[in-house]
C-alpha cells in the first residue's frame, strides 16, 4: 500500500463515465479520488463506463494514476466480473487500487485480488449487517488497505430510522474501527455527508469520525475536501502540544513526567508521535 493512501484524508467520488468530472476531480485537493462504476452509472452504461475510465488513466501521469481508486459493482451484480477484467487492466497502468461495494465475504475479496494482481489495494465498503458480521476476516484479507463505512446502504439493510446525529450508528462505527486497529490497518474511512451546501454539519460529521477514531472520510463533492483536510490533520495547538510532550519524555529520560499541568506517559508519548507525523505527512501534501 502506498503511503498516500495510508495517510489520505478525503476519498473523492465522481462518475467514472464522466471523464471531465475525473480530470476536474484530480486537480481538486483531494487526496484519493474514487471514479465510480456502481450507483453513479446507469445499468446502460456500465460497459461505456469501464471503456472511458480505461482510456482517461492511460492519458494521466503515473503520479496521477496513483491518487485513482475504482468503485466497482458489487459480486452480487451481473457487472462484478466484467468490472474486474478491467480493473487487473487498470492496476497494470498505475491506479491505487479498489473500492468494494458491499463487502460480505472474504472469498469476493480474494478472487478480486487474485485478479487484480498484488499490487491491488483493496477497501472494503462495508454497508450491509453481513459486512458487519464478517468484519474480522475481511479486515484480514491479504491487500486489504482500509475498512470505509456505506452508513446509508447500512441503515437501509438493518431496518434503521436514524435520527440526524446518527446516534444509531455510534456502536457500528466503532466496531469499524475497532477491526481496523485489530487488524493493523490504517485508519478507518467514515461515510459520505449527503448535504454538500452545509459545512458546519460536514465538519461537524468529520469531528465525531475524528473523535472515534476515523482517519478519513468520503467525499461527494470537492467543497467537502477542505473540510476533511482541516480535521483529520493536526491542529496548530495539537502540534504544539505534541511537540512539548515529546520533548518533556525526552528530558526524562522516558519516564513519568508533567506537561501542562497533565501526567505523561508511555501512551501519551505514543499519542504525540503519530500527531507530528500525521503532521509532517500534512504539510507534505500540495
Amino acid at each position: 500500500m502506498s503511503d498516500l493512501l495510508h495517510n489520505a484524508r478525503s476519498f473523492l467520488f465522481v462518475p467514472a463515465h464522466q471523464t471531465d468530472r475525473l480530470h476536474k476531480a484530480l486537480k481538486s485537493a483531494a487526496d484519493m479520488v474514487i471514479a465510480d462504476w456502481e450507483d453513479a452509472v446507469a445499468p446502460s452504461d456500465k460497459a461505456a463506463a469501464r471503456q472511458a475510465l480505461l482510456g482517461t488513466v492511460q492519458t494521466l501521469s503515473a503520479t496521477l494514476r496513483a491518487r485513482v481508486l475504482v468503485r466497482i459493482n458489487a459480486a452480487q451484480t451481473a457487472w462484478h466480473e466484467g468490472d474486474i477484467q478491467v480493473l487487473k487492466q487498470l492496476v497494470a497502468a498505475g491506479i491505487a487500487g479498489v473500492v468494494v461495494p458491499k463487502a460480505e465475504t472474504v472469498s469476493v475479496l480474494h478472487a478480486i485480488a487474485q485478479t487484480a494482481g498484488p499490487a491491488c489495494a483493496l477497501i472494503p465498503l462495508v454497508e450491509t449487517v453481513a459486512g458487519m458480521d464478517a468484519l474480522a476476516s475481511l479486515s484480514a484479507a491479504p491487500q486489504v488497505a482500509r475498512l470505509a463505512f456505506g452508513h446509508l446502504d447500512f441503515q437501509v439493510d438493518a431496518g434503521m430510522q436514524c435520527a440526524d446525529d446518527e446516534g444509531e450508528l455510534l456502536p457500528t462505527r466503532m466496531a469499524i474501527v475497532m477491526a481496523s486497529r485489530r487488524a493493523n490497518l490504517a485508519p478507518a474511512i467514515d461515510g459520505v455527508t449527503v448535504d454538500t451546501k452545509d459545512s458546519t454539519h460536514m465538519d461537524a460529521d468529520c469531528q465525531r469520525a475524528l473523535r472515534m477514531g476515523f482517519g478519513a472520510k468520503l467525499c461527494i463533492h470537492p467543497a467537502q475536501i477542505a473540510v476533511a483536510h482541516q480535521v483529520f490533520s493536526p491542529t496548530e495547538a495539537a502540534v504544539a502540544h505534541a511537540s512539548a510532550v515529546v520533548q518533556a519524555m525526552e528530558l526524562a529520560q522516558g519516564g513519568v513526567c508533567v506537561v501542562n499541568g497533565k501526567m505523561v506517559d508511555a501512551p501519551v508519548l505514543h499519542l504525540a508521535q503519530r500527531t507530528l507525523q500525521r503532521h509532517v505527512w500534512a504539510q507534505q501534501r500540495p
